[in-house]
Formats: C-alpha cells, structure tokens, sequence
C-alpha cells in the first residue's frame, strides 16, 4: 500500500469510527429527545447507519478489516432530558464534520466528493439541531473554537471528563491522524 493509501485509509478509519460513535450517541438522543424532534434524531440515526456501512465498505475495498464498534461509549456530558439530548446531536454531528473535514483533505476523486457531501450533510444538521450556523463546519480551528483540529473527531477516544463526544469507554487514548 502507498503512502498515500495509507493515509486514505487512516482518514477512513477514522470517519468509520466517528460513524461508529454517532450511531450509539443517537440511541442515547433517541432515548430522550422530545416527541416533536423523535422523527429528526431517527433520520440522523439512520444517514449515520447508512454512512458507517459505506464507510466499512470502502475500507475493505482498500484491503483493510474495518474498526469495529466499541461496546460502550463514554458521553460528554449526562442526558438525562430533552435538552441534553438535542445538546448531544449538535456534538455528534459537529464532531462528525471534523472527521468528514479531514477525510476530504486524505483523499481525492470520488472518495473526495463522497466525504464533501457527508461534510456538508453532518453540518446542515448540525445547525438544525443547534439552531445556527458556523463560519467553516468542521473546522473547529477556524470556527473560534480553538481546539486542536487533530482532536476534534467523533471517536476519538475520552482521556478526561467533558470530552465533547461519545468514545470508546476501553480505548486507550490517541490522536487521529489524517
């Protein structure tokens, strides 16, 4: 594998195992989002299902066994009513465009437009879920966040309380790289 293969599937890993995350985080919205936003969180939990399934496939096309979910994921912060709840989908879905966002820079062709449409799709809901937009969706560096864009994907595993996704609660902590 080239180096630049290597660096595709790094990105892919990562975008797999930010899908991975989403798809829990949203069985825990799903749990306690009101009513009114139940048919929305199930829209989110099923694009990240049908992402995370790409995902799988694109890496196995490139010769490589994908991430496997994590049994549990550690939460930022507790959900325990509606509001936390619609708090969690604006992290999983911000946390998602940094990965998407570092997936488009790893890769080109298809594989680029591919990522650039999830990018876009992670953002839009993003701002329906958060209420407003940001400057530059997944780039937490640019949109005044100033956090390690490194640092900002989905999955990217807890090291301390208050980690802005949910992560693998037995992975050792690391920084993706893309």
């Amino acid at each position: 594998m080239s180096g630049r293969d290597t660096g595709e599937v790094t990105a892919l890993q990562a975008a797999l195992a930010a899908e991975h995350a989403a798809v829990y985080g949203y069985g825990v919205v799903g749990g306690r989002i009101s009513e009114a936003r139940r048919t929305e969180a199930r829209a989110a939990y099923d694009a990240h299902r049908a992402r995370r399934d790409t995902l799988a496939r694109e890496v196995r096309a490139l010769g490589t066994e994908p991430i496997a979910a994590s049994a549990a994921y550690a939460l930022p912060f507790a959900v325990a009513d509606s509001a936390a709840a619609v708090r969690l989908a604006t992290e999983l879905e911000e946390r998602v465009a940094g990965v998407y966002s570092d997936l488009v820079r790893a890769t080109t062709g298809a594989l680029r437009r591919e990522a650039a449409g999830a990018l876009r799709e992670a953002a839009v809901r993003a701002v329906r879920w958060r209420g407003g937009s940001v400057a530059f969706p997944g780039l937490a560096e640019r949109a005044g966040a100033g956090t390690d864009p490194a640092a900002t994907g989905a999955g990217a595993p807890a090291t301390k309380a208050g980690s802005a996704s949910p992560t693998p609660a037995s992975t050792p902590a690391r920084t993706p790289t893309a």
